[in-house]
Order: C-alpha cells, then structure tokens, then sequence
C-alpha cells in the first residue's frame, strides 16, 4: 500500500512540478529522489512498516511476492533514471509530465502485482498501458513515432476487449472476480476455458509473446530510444509478474488445460524472436526482437508453476531489466544504430564497451553474469515438473542461436575499425555503468543474495 498511494502522490506532483521548477535538472532530481523514496517506502512495507492502511477488501494483497517483484522493478526504475532521465528531457518539451507519467505507470504496476481479483487486475494493466501510448508518440515530430504511437494504441485496445470478454465469462462460469473463489469454482467448462483462453492471449500480447507479438518490433523502433528502454524492462517485468499471479491462483486447478498452450507458446516465442533477430541490421530492432526471445524464457516461469519458476522469474526480472536497460543507455548514446555504428567502440571508449559487453553477455546467458542464472533456473524449473523435456532442449538450442546476435556487437566493438560515434558521456554516467555491470556479475555468482528475500 505505500508504493501505491506514493507513486500516485508522486505522479500528481510531477505533474504540477513543471510549473513551478524551471529548470530541468531540478525536475530530473526530483523524479529521482521520488523514485528512491519510493523504493526505501516499499523496502519499509517487506519489514512491516506500512504508513497507508486503507481497506481494500479481498481485491489485493501486498504479500512478500507482490513486495520483492516491486522492490526489484522501483530499483530497476531508479537505475534507469540514473542513466537516462537527461534523455528523457530531451525527448520533448513535456518533460515534466513524462516522469508523472513513469510514475502513473508504477502505480499500476503496483496494482497489476498485488492483485487478487480480475478487476483490479485490469484496472493496473489500463493504468500501465494508457500512459505508454502517450510515452510512445511523445516524438510529435517524428513520423515513426506517431506511428508506432497509433499501432500500440489500436492493437492494445483490441487486447483490451479480449481481457473484457475473458473476464465476463469467467464471471459467468464462477460467479465471482476473486481468483481465490475462481480456482476453487474452475471447472474445464466451456465458460470457464474460453474465458481463460481470452485472458492468456490477453496477457501474452501484453508481454510480446507469439503470436501476439507483431506490434512489437514496430513500437520499439518507432518509439524514442528512451522510451523503448523503460517498456522493454520494468513494463514487461510487471505484466510478467500479474501473468503468473493470475495463472497460479486462479487457474492452477486448470493447469493440464493450459499447460500445453503454454508450453506451445513459450516455444513460439523463442523461435521467432531469436531466428528473426539473426537477420536485424539495427541493434535497436535487434533488442526489440530479443526481447521477444527473453519473454519466451520467461514463460517457463507460468508453464512449470512451482517455485523455482517463481525463483527463476525474480533472477531473471533483475538480470533482464538492468542488462537492457544498461545497453539502452549506451545505445542512446551513439548515433548510429546500426553493428557498424559500434565499430573500433573498444578503442575510443574502452569503458562503455567492456560495460556493453557484460550486459551483452548476460542478455546471452553466459556463465558468471546473471543471466546465466536465471536461465538456468527457468530450464530447472521446467525439468521439476518431469514432462516435456522437449522444451528444455529447444530453449538451449534457441540461446544458443542467441549468442550469435549479442556477439556481434561484441565483435563490431573489438574486432573491427571504424569510427564509432558517440556524444559526450559525463564520468557519473560511465560510474553508474560500472556499478550496474559489478551488479549483474554478482547476481551471477552469488544470487542467493535475491533469492533469499523469497524466505525471510
């Protein structure tokens, strides 16, 4: 409950707060110290300090899950205003009302984790994505954008009217909107299995899996760089959390019903994302398709429903979030897009690029970073439930395929020459890098460091 009045108390602000401080790098501050006091209130609510009682009823539950997903996405979220909020201010002239808008979102975020009945639940995911439609064509002046813009906004509706329908009908075989009451009252009915059917491609275009994940390409690119960076991490991470709630609590007496669509699903994604991203000339399309590929491993998380799936979705939500969001930021920075833009980067900026190359490496799952970790986890969890070892296999050869993609960036920055174009990057920045790469790496070698937040 604090990180859910505070975001929107801080939203409110920062929508006032462009008319009151002038100055940018006022308002980027104050974005900033908003979203640690955000994070510190959220921290206080795990060890049972809470400043907001307000009844809620059975509609939400702010228990250790719900708490430790939103600490690792308020982290996320202050790492990323770490290293891009001055990106953020020269995206356009509403910069103010960009930040209010972040915090909106985390406000539904909140919502969409805590969650405990299919109301709330679509409350949180309105309240994430309405504000992404605006993020997205923030870019007035930039055709692609606007277009992008129009794109996410037509199909997100359409999902909208899915998740609607999904949820009516489900009402009309249960009788009620709590999950709880659901899983009890879930019968392999007609009602019952459309009505969840609807909310699993639903949720699988909010998360960009296939075959659902056609606007994606098209946002990520068109929408500014910046943007891009917050909706492929800390958005994704949220649905992904609100995905496996609702198929755990009330759809888990249903699992050989939906197991297989999952499972399905799951290897859909990670083949076109990976084949696909084999073939992008633009590291910026190039990490909007892998994005895509990482959503496929994170579905392994829903399809095996035990808790190293939980424990491999909380690995994975903070390798995946600060890895993209690391290499995001350098992206921002060049001016070219393209592999050939990264050209002889090692030799001008050796610092930018050895940090590129950690989070390149962790994207790819390589060991002693943490997103080796939280793959192995994600195959581990699907290996805990004794069937379909088929999965397993074809999401190793499919990383595999991945390594090639990352590593191409890798051998542009270190293999090749040419003069790699980057605007000036202050020393806080390359800091803040470094500190982020420590992180990833010691995610990877001593990840009960997270993991044990699951049991205190």
């Amino acid at each position: 409950m604090n990180a859910l009045i505070l975001s929107a108390v801080l939203g409110v602000i920062m929508m006032f707060s462009g008319l009151l401080l002038k100055q940018k790098s006022n308002l980027r501050h104050l974005a900033t110290a908003g979203l640690f006091l955000l994070f510190v209130a959220n921290l206080l609510e795990m060890s049972g300090i809470t400043f907001f009682s307000i009844n809620v009823g059975s509609m939400m539950h702010f228990d250790r899950f719900a708490l430790l997903f939103n600490s690792v996405i308020f982290f996320s979220t202050f790492v990323y205003f770490l290293l891009s909020a001055r990106d953020i201010e020269r995206t356009g002239s509403y910069y103010a009302e960009y930040f209010a808008l972040i915090f909106f979102i985390l406000c539904g975020v909140v919502l969409a984790t805590s969650f405990t009945s299919l109301l709330i639940l679509f409350l949180g995911i309105e309240i994430i994505s309405i504000p992404l439609y605006i993020l997205t064509g923030s870019d007035k002046k930039n055709l692609r954008s606007n277009e992008a813009s129009l794109k996410y906004f037509l199909l997100g509706a359409f999902s909208t009217g899915l998740m609607l329908m999904g949820i009516a009908l489900i009402y009309g075989s249960a009788g009620s909107f709590d999950t709880a009451q659901i899983n009890v009252a879930a019968k392999p009915g007609t009602l019952m299995i459309a009505g969840m059917i609807l909310l699993l491609f639903s949720m699988a275009f909010k998360v960009s899996a296939a075959p659902f994940h056609f606007w994606t390409p098209d946002v990520y690119d068109g929408a500014p760089t910046v943007f891009t960076s917050f909706m492929a991490t800390i958005v994704k991470v949220a649905v992904f959390v609100a995905f496996i709630r609702l198929f755990y609590e009330a759809f888990g007496r249903l699992q050989q019903q939906w197991q297989i669509w999952i499972a399905l699903i799951t290897a859909a994604t990670l083949l076109i994302g990976n084949i696909t991203a084999v073939f992008q000339q633009s590291v910026k399309r190039m990490l909007a398709y892998s994005s895509i590929a990482q959503a496929g491993f994170m579905l392994m998380a829903i399809y095996a429903m035990n808790m190293d799936g939980k424990e491999g979705l909380l690995i994975y939500s903070a390798a995946y979030s600060l890895a993209t969001i690391g290499i995001f930021a350098v992206l921002i920075k060049m001016n070219d897009y393209t592999f050939d833009g990264f050209n002889g980067l090692a030799k001008q900026e050796p610092l930018l690029a050895a940090t590129t190359a950690i989070f390149l490496l962790s994207l790819a799952g390589i060991p002693l970073t943490g997103g080796f970790i939280a793959k192995f986890k994600m195959l581990e969890s699907v290996i805990a439930t004794g069937k379909n070892f088929w999965l397993v296999i074809f999401a190793v050869l499919m990383a595999a395929v991945s390594v090639y993609y990352y590593f191409r960036v890798i051998q542009a920055m270190y293999f090749k020459d040419g003069p790699a174009r980057v605007i000036p990057i202050s020393p806080v920045f390359k800091g803040t890098l470094v500190a982020l790469a420590v992180l990833i790496i010691l995610l990877g070698i001593f990840p009960e460091l997270l993991l044990n937040w699951f049991y205190f």
